[in-house]
């Protein structure tokens, strides 16, 4: 796949992700809105209903009190004198136009009464008497009500708050309007004050104190709007877990939120596979291309050198036939190392790799390594210096894998060493802990560029010399290193600076 098509995908699953999320937040947002909107509705509602209900209990306390008062007063003696006329039920005998006798019973419909009385004028004296008592029946009643309507102006809003909408009262009216409106589970606090903001009385998880109350989930009710300014109270009621109920409403969201999350991530986990991939594509075909050159060199050489071995004239020459030898030779082992690079690839590819562990002591191997390798560093006229202090040295590791780690890491030191200073090249052993030894090859190269120090274990990998093209290699050696480190448990990591030499440090576990 091109990388411009990936790129491409890459693009349209952002964006179909980015409207997937808006369109989802979006009509969560709506609907969180839309339920503090009914929540606020409802909570008004219930409490304009408490207020009426306390408002209905304070008028029929006066009504009750009134029907007392009014019964031994003026208003009383000067419409009913010394009894109270009965209207309803009154039975009414009368004889009508035909001559008969006929019975009434009075249920209070007066169009009935006098539909009847017109017809007949025997019933007119008995329907005036029944009037008049109906007329003193509603004078009697209206002068109660005015008695119960001055007493509540007037004496209503004298009475202490306690007595009018005691807590117990409220706290029932509360929750049965509440309930009403749908918020059954939903609980409250709630406190009564006066004008002045002090509380009357309180429920005791209710705090007044602004700092500690949630602004939007306390609401303020007038009681008694029709007292005066200066005698008003207020209900405040607040609901500690409001946020909680509206948010569940929206909990289906979270599994949606949560599959989306697990497939942007699936997304992106592709995508950067893709990449990979991608680069490693190009990197083998770039390390095919490689190989079959180097492999080239090698094998064109040993075949010039068996045609020239068939020339009886330079089979008869020893120093001719030596050189051919020693050709051929030195192409085998060319060959031999491109082959070990192959196999470190194949080594990389795996994810397990069948090692020999076994218990070796490290600055011998260390030692033997340096020792061999230390007439090639003298070959450019450099200096290999080892400092192997490690008093506890033993450590498990595969022998053979463990000494060509050791190889590389020298191997690289030589490639990119400076041109216009001779090549310094140390590698110590120390103990850093009971149960730790550190191993650090350092040299005055030309150290490796920030940006390529993170990129450096990667396969296929090669840091640019710049002008020099003697360096050959496939970009396998320090990813070989790093992998077989890993193998055995340890680490490794690597300080340079550009132009000044570069540090490789391993650290691996002791035997115990």
């Amino acid at each position: 796949m091109k990388k411009q098509t990936i790129w491409i995908l890459t693009i349209l699953m952002a964006v179909t992700f980015a409207s997937l999320l808006y369109m989802q937040i979006m009509y969560m947002r709506n609907i969180v809105t839309l339920r503090y909107e009914q929540f606020t509705e409802g909570v008004k509602r219930s409490l304009y209903g408490v207020v009426f209900a306390l408002e209905q209990d304070e008028a029929r306390y006066f009504l009750e009190e009134g029907v007392t008062d009014v019964a031994s007063s003026s208003i009383y003696t000067q419409y009913l004198g010394d009894s109270q006329p009965q209207l309803q039920g009154v039975k009414y005998s009368f004889r009508t136009s035909s001559g008969l006798m006929a019975d009434l019973t009075l249920r209070g419909d007066v169009t009935e009464i006098s539909r009847l009385s017109s017809g007949n004028s025997a019933f007119s004296h008995s329907y005036r008497s029944m009037r008049r008592a109906m007329q003193s029946q509603y004078l009697y009643q209206k002068g109660v009500l005015d008695e119960v309507i001055i007493n509540i102006i007037s004496k209503s809003s004298s009475r202490p708050v306690r007595e009018r909408a005691d807590s117990a009262t409220v706290a029932n009216y509360l929750r049965q309007h509440l309930d009403t409106m749908g918020f059954c589970n939903v609980p409250f606090e709630f406190a009564v004050v006066n004008r002045a903001g002090m509380p009357i009385y309180k429920t005791e998880g209710f705090n007044p104190s602004k700092g500690d109350i949630d602004e939007d989930a306390l609401f303020v009710q007038t009681l008694f709007p029709h007292d005066g300014l200066g005698q008003q109270t207020f209900l405040k009621v607040y609901f500690p877990t409001k946020k909680d109920y509206i948010y569940q409403s929206i909990s289906f969201f979270y599994p949606a939120f949560f599959f989306t999350l697990i497939i942007l991530i699936i997304f992106l986990y592709t995508i950067i596979v893709a990449f990979r991939q991608k680069k490693l594509t190009e990197m083998k075909n770039d390390f095919i291309n490689n190989m079959t050159h180097e492999l080239k060199t090698p094998i064109s050489s040993i075949s010039l050198a068996g045609q020239m071995l068939n020339d009886q004239d330079i089979r008869k020459s020893p120093t001719m036939l030596n050189h051919i030898t020693t050709v051929i030779n030195d192409e085998t082992k060319r060959l031999r190392f491109l082959v070990e690079k192959v196999l470190q690839m194949s080594l990389l590819d795996k994810n397990a790799t069948n090692l020999k562990i076994t218990d070796v002591d490290a600055n011998v191997l260390i030692d033997s390594v340096t020792h061999t390798f230390k007439l090639r560093v003298e070959k450019y006229g450099g200096r290999l210096t080892t400092d192997l202090e490690a008093e506890n040295a033993i450590v498990s590791v595969d022998e053979m894998h463990f000494t060509n780690v050791i190889f590389n890491l020298l191997d690289n030191a030589v490639k990119y060493r400076r041109e216009d200073e001779p090549l310094n090249l140390t590698v110590s052993t120390r103990d850093i802990s009971d149960e730790r030894l550190e191993i650090t090859v350092a040299d005055n190269g030309i150290g490796i560029k920030a940006e390529d120090l993170k990129k450096i274990f990667e396969k296929f990998y090669r840091v640019s010399t710049g002008n020099r093209h003697d360096i050959k290699g496939f970009g396998l050696g320090l990813a070989y290193v790093r992998k077989m480190i890993q193998s055995f448990n340890g680490e490794i990591s690597v300080k340079s600076e550009f132009g000044k030499g570069t540090v490789f440090t391993i650290i691996l576990p002791l035997t115990p």
